[in-house]
């Protein structure tokens, strides 16, 4: 297989006739801006899919899809959210065939994510929250993960999953209360 850079990739692209303006995007801003979301977008698909592996077929085809979009793209947050949008339509997808096997996510690989501290009480943390993570819905899982690691606001978070930003807020609640719930039956 030939390497092919985005600079070659991005005219190719058949461009949208109702689009107001093509996706340009020259390779070295695509360079800045996966240097500054795929670690984060890795580890959203490692969580809600549940599988590193799968996160990292996942990540590679988010921003193939990504490349290949004719969307309009507003603003840097716009770009970033839509991103996500991707990703989660592609977990959905995945969701949607049969599973051969799954595994949880390895806290080895989530290591350079935590801040430092008490390593055997973070480690506990981390596997009881992960253990909780994997035993909630996906939807529920994205919503968690989208509003207090990621930090999007409920418009962002509504715009990813495709949902109601009205609804947003209810929905969160009752995530956040299925979660603690878990975390409740794990710690007795």
């Amino acid at each position: 297989m030939r390497d092919v850079t985005v600079d070659q990739l991005v005219p190719a692209i058949p461009i949208a006739e109702d689009a107001d303006e093509a996706f340009q995007m020259t390779e070295e801003a695509f360079r800045l801006f996966y240097e500054r979301t795929a670690r984060s977008l890795w580890a959203y698909l490692a969580r809600i899919s549940g599988d590193r592996r799968v996160a990292d077929d996942l990540l590679q085809d988010t921003y193939y899809r990504f490349l290949k979009s004719t969307a309009a793209i507003e603003d840097e947050a716009h770009r970033r959210n839509y991103l996500y949008r991707i990703a989660t339509n592609l977990v959905m997808d995945a969701k949607r065939r049969p599973r051969v096997e799954q595994s949880g996510v390895d806290a080895r690989d989530e290591a350079a994510l935590r801040a430092p501290g008490d390593v055997a009480r973070d480690a506990a943390r981390r596997v009881d929250i992960g253990r909780a993570m994997a035993r909630l819905r996906p939807r529920d899982r994205a919503l968690v993960w989208l509003a207090y690691v990621n930090g999007s606001s409920h418009k962002e978070i509504a715009d990813t999953l495709g949902l109601q930003t009205t609804s947003i807020k209810l929905m969160l609640f009752r995530a956040r209360r299925r979660l603690a719930a878990l975390l409740d039956e794990a710690s007795k």
